[in-house]
């Protein structure tokens, strides 16, 4: 296969990459990397492509990729969600300055919501809620059954609303 048949099947997908990359790594900066290193293997390995979904295949890589990231960290090092608030990046319609500090203080416990969810519940709704991606193309993506995928989303889901402050809508 060639690289214009690389840019045209795999090109497409990299803002779903970065943003796959981003909810699992939590710092901007290494989700580039990520997706940078991600990108990389793909043209390395795309001989060994066979058709199917690209955006599947180059989701698996940027998966592996992040865990392999996460997993070279020095032991003992967190995380502040704090370092990379996604309601910062997120411009604010809001017609006033009550409105804006409102919506993002909800991004806000939105994110800490979700950064407290474990990796594999996080991943399967990223890639369920914000990706569109199904169920079948979850669990190629992740490498369980479905039925795992299924299942995770409904832990995942039942964690949010747990984390739900009460008297908000969920």
């Amino acid at each position: 296969m060639s690289e214009e048949q690389f840019a045209a099947l795999v090109l497409p997908h990299l803002d779903a990459a970065f943003n796959l990359a981003r909810w699992l790594v939590h710092e901007r900066a290494a989700a580039e990397d990520i997706v940078q290193d991600s990108v990389e293997r793909a043209l390395q390995y795309f001989t060994t492509f066979r058709g199917g979904d690209a955006r599947a295949w180059l989701l698996r890589i940027v998966r592996n990729t992040a865990y392999s990231h996460l997993a070279a960290r020095k032991p003992g090092r967190t995380m502040s969600i704090d370092d990379t608030p996604i309601a910062q990046d997120i411009p604010d319609p809001a017609p006033g300055p009550e409105a804006a500090l409102a919506h993002l203080q909800d991004l806000s416990r939105l994110d800490a919501a979700l950064a407290a969810l474990p990796a594999e519940l996080r991943e399967c709704l990223i890639l369920c809620e914000l990706e569109q991606l199904s169920y079948k193309e979850i669990a190629e993506i992740t490498e369980v059954p479905v039925g795992t995928v299924m299942s995770r989303l409904w832990r995942a889901r039942q964690a949010l609303l747990r984390l739900a402050p009460a008297g908000s809508a969920a």
